[in-house]
């Protein structure tokens, strides 16, 4: 420490004596009452003895204003560092360790007593020295091999510093760089995270390659010595040092070929930017695509710059990279600074000529040939497209923020209540400052804590990525996390990790290697290897990772499957109350007595059942639907053909008896029409009961009716327990007396239609057969219990509207437009009624074989001599 004072004032004496503009013509300073110092590799190496090379746009001016925007929101914020302004001194590193030791010199410069003895100006005056700054700490610097340079001398101080990009291991040893702190894990978890992934895959031979210097250096070191002592890995190393000649990267790539065993096999790749690209390059050249896997250090990350035309050879490498986030307020705030808004950055014009591709005049830097810059290019902003957010920018964040925080907890311990700053921090004490950086704890700007270990290093925290070639891109994908400990989603990169819902087939004798399987239809993965049938009434979700209950639906009331049935019974419905009422209005009228007044309203109650049973079916399930669903569906059918099989059963037997005697058949009176047709009505009733103890009545859900192939499209159907078999039983007694009745009409058919309802009757039957004949393979073709209910509900009110068009239209029709026709005719013996029907069946017998004079002649003679032999004339209502 003493031998090396003389040598810094000799240093610092020639830029004491510099004008002020000249002092910080190339130096960022803002003042303050606390200045931060800075370190960014602003430009890069120069060539031919030249210090400083090519203007780094990302990792300089980025990461720079980056500092300038986090010290703005500091200052801005009344709650940390309150009435205290942060001021900085920012330098140029040039991207090189000597001269950002030169720079660094500055940092010290109010540290250092100057003696000015010796020093006269031209005129022979003594010469005046600008006061320096008092730098507090410093932010920086980026490469590791410039943080030990640069370590060194600012320990000496006891400056307190905090990188945002420096890992190496080296760092970390606390004896020698025990002021140095940063906010970016050190190699060492890097290394750490690296054999944790080679394991993982189940290598057991793994070549590493090393860039120049370092952080290729010691990486690769610690890898070694982590490996060695977990016995997992045999390492054979290769140094890629400036790794810039063909023959030298074809000369490493051809040894590791040599020693590599068959399907254990990768590189662990440490090495800046530049070397990763030349290494895929020449394993390209030497035609070993799909050969090598890599695992990359954070040098090439998720960066798009090293696979550009190689990536055949990248395909499938895993990469590191410490999670880090996009910040927004900096996008916000960068792309708002323009070259008038952002004088403080001397370096800014530079920047602004780099971007747009044009010099802003005489003065510029760039080349005298490019174009110079035209319209209004003061307020000119960053566009969208020319500006991505450099991946250091949390770090640099972070960094001031510690810094921040630190001195500001020293503030509230050293200053307690004082406004401003207290004597005892008007020179900061760096040791004391050191020891509250390292306390710090708060949420970092991606939210994640911000804390230092002892050593003060950050806690390791890293992203997995994995290169990916598909159909439509070429992606890094992030596979997994490191934090202490590896989560990785895949288990080798033989194979591209598969997708959610796709199961891994394994490759006969390489189990390390797999085909991505997709889990069809309603299968699920259940885990990476193994795909299974979800439950019935389940279906997959969307990336078929799980299985999620399928939809359950019902016939709703506003579907074209019941708007038309619904539409159909209300006109039914309105019909037949329409003909009750004219009925009961003209109940003794002769029509209505003649009609057999008594099983016209038992056949009308069941034609409004047929269409009411429309509403039932249509409801949505429950017990009560469903129970009233297996009493009213059969029954009201029941009710209009058990009252027509009466009554075609009573015409049969009038005329069949007439053809013996002259006596009227027994129970033909209404009252035992009545008991005829509720006995049988009652043997539907007494078959639901049956039913409904042996099966209660309650709902189901069907998911089997709308399993589509998609299971996107499944459904279940809420529906109550009746199955078609079920359904056609319950209708089945009902169709017997619809057929029984057909029969009956059949049979009497020749009865005079001026007599009886026969013929009426015979057409109604004939047309409902016909009806329920379709009906049968219409059912049962649809698969759709709605198509079912439609189709069913249709068929009753289309064989309920028969019986009520063709056997009470006509007489309402008399009733209504035509009075004069209603009225009492002439009543006839029972002998005569049934003569005269016995003569008209033989006159169309003979109507064939003799003249039509002759039969009218017999039918007339026949009639005159069986009139004086007529019996009483039979109450009223058993003919018409």
């Amino acid at each position: 420490k003493i031998s090396i004072l003389p040598m810094l004032q000799r240093l610092l004496l020639a830029p004491a004596a510099r004008t002020h503009g000249q002092e910080y013509a190339h130096s960022i300073r803002l003042d303050g009452d606390i200045i931060l110092g800075g370190l960014f590799p602003v430009h890069a190496k120069g060539d031919r003895g030249v210090p400083c090379g090519e203007l780094k746009k990302e990792k300089g001016i980025h990461r720079l204003e980056a500092m300038l925007y986090a010290v703005d929101q500091i200052n801005k914020d009344p709650d940390l560092l309150a009435n205290i302004t942060l001021g900085v001194r920012i330098l140029d590193t040039c991207s090189r360790d000597t001269y950002a030791l030169e720079q660094s010199l500055t940092f010290v410069q109010a540290l250092i007593e100057k003696d000015g003895s010796d020093v006269k100006c031209a005129n022979g005056d003594p010469p005046i020295f600008t006061k320096p700054d008092k730098i507090s700490g410093v932010i920086g610097a980026a490469a590791s091999s410039v943080s030990i340079m640069v370590a060194n001398i600012l320990r000496l101080f006891k400056i307190p510093q905090i990188s945002y990009a420096s890992t190496a291991p080296e760092l970390s040893d606390n004896t020698r760089y025990d002021f140095f702190s940063r906010v970016v894990p050190p190699d060492s978890y890097q290394a750490q995270a690296m054999v944790d992934i080679v394991t993982a895959l189940g290598w057991n031979y793994v070549s590493t390659l090393a860039s120049e210097g370092n952080y290729g250096e010691s990486g690769v070191e610690a890898f070694t010595q982590i490996s060695r002592e977990i016995g997992e890995c045999v390492l054979t190393r290769f140094g890629v040092y400036s790794c810039w000649v063909w023959v030298r990267c074809l000369l490493c790539i051809a040894k590791i070929n040599a020693g590599f065993l068959k399907f254990s096999y990768g590189i662990c790749l440490i090495g800046h930017l530049f070397v990763c690209r030349r290494v895929l390059e020449a394993a390209k050249k030497a035609n070993q695509s799909g050969h090598f896997l890599w695992i990359g250090s954070d040098s090439w990350g998720s960066k798009i710059s090293p696979v550009q035309q190689q990536e055949e050879i990248a395909e499938g490498a895993v990469t590191i990279l410490p999670k880090r986030t996009s910040i927004d307020g900096f996008d916000r705030y960068f792309r708002s600074r323009t070259l008038a808004n952002n004088r403080r950055n001397v370096w800014f014009a530079e920047f602004w000529e780099e971007n747009f591709g044009c010099k802003l005049g005489s003065h510029g830097k760039r080349n005298s040939n490019i174009k110079k810059c035209t319209g209004n290019c003061e307020s000119k902003t960053l566009s969208v497209n020319s500006y991505e957010q450099e991946g250091k920018v949390q770090f640099v964040i972070d960094a001031v923020y510690s810094m921040a925080y630190a001195l500001h907890n020293m503030h509230k311990d050293l200053c307690p209540g004082y406004i401003g700053l207290c004597p005892r921090m008007s020179t900061t004490d760096g040791k004391e400052l050191l020891s509250y950086i390292r306390a710090v704890n708060f949420n970092g700007s991606a939210g994640t804590p911000v804390v230092f270990n002892e050593n003060g290093d950050a806690p390791g925290r890293y992203d997995i990525f994995q290169y990916q070639i598909t159909n439509k891109s070429t992606e890094y994908k992030v596979i997994g996390q490191w934090s202490n400990q590896l989560h990785l989603n895949v288990t080798s990169v033989c194979s591209l990790p598969c997708k959610a819902g796709e199961r891994k087939k394994t490759v006969k004798g390489v189990p390390c290697c797999w085909h991505c399987e997709r889990c069809e239809g309603y299968h699920y993965q259940v885990d990476e290897f193994n795909c299974e049938l979800c439950p019935i009434n389940k279906r997959p979700n969307a990336n078929r990772t799980d299985c999620q209950l399928i939809p359950i639906i019902k016939l709703e009331w506003h579907s074209p499957w019941a708007i038309v049935p619904v539409f159909i019974a209300i006109l039914g419905i309105i019909a037949t109350t329409f003909v009750i009422v004219t009925f009961v209005r003209y109940n003794d009228t002769p029509i209505v007595r003649a009609s057999g007044r008594e099983l016209s309203y038992v056949l009308l109650t069941g034609i409004f059942l047929c269409y009411s049973i429309t509403f039932l079916m249509i409801a949505a399930p429950d017990t009560v639907v469903c129970s009233f669903r297996r009493i009213f569906l059969g029954l009201g059918m029941c009710f209009s053909y058990a009252a027509l099989l009466t009554k075609t059963n009573r015409i049969h037997r009038i005329f069949e008896q007439g053809k013996k005697s002259v006596t009227a058949p027994k129970f033909i009176s209404p009252a035992s029409q009545l008991v005829i047709t509720f006995s049988l009505i009652s043997f539907q009733l007494i078959g639901v009961f049956i039913w409904f103890a042996i099966d209660p009545p309650h709902t189901i859900v069907d998911y089997g009716e709308q399993r589509t192939l998609e299971p996107e499209n499944a459904r279940g159907v809420l529906k109550c327990d009746i199955s078609d078999l079920s359904l056609i039983c319950s209708l089945g007694y009902s169709i017997l007396l619809m057929v029984t009745c057909t029969v009956y009409a059949i049979k009497t058919r020749g009865v005079p239609e001026t007599f009886n309802e026969a013929k009426p009757i015979g057409f109604t039957m004939y047309t409902t057969c016909i009806i329920w004949l379709a009906f049968i393979p219409i059912f049962f073709g649809t698969a759709q219990s709605a198509e079912k209910t439609t189709t069913l509900t249709i068929s009753m009110s289309l064989s309920a509207s028969v019986s009520l068009g063709m056997l009470y239209m006509p007489k309402v029709y008399i009733i209504i437009f035509h009075p004069e026709q209603n009225v009492q005719k002439r009543k006839r013996s029972f002998k005569a009624v049934v003569t005269a029907a016995t003569m008209q069946s033989k006159l169309s017998q003979k109507g064939n074989d003799r003249p039509n004079g002759e039969v009218k002649t017999e039918l007339c003679e026949s009639l005159e001599t069986n009139s004086k032999s007529s019996v009483d004339l039979v109450k009223s209502g058993s003919t018409s």
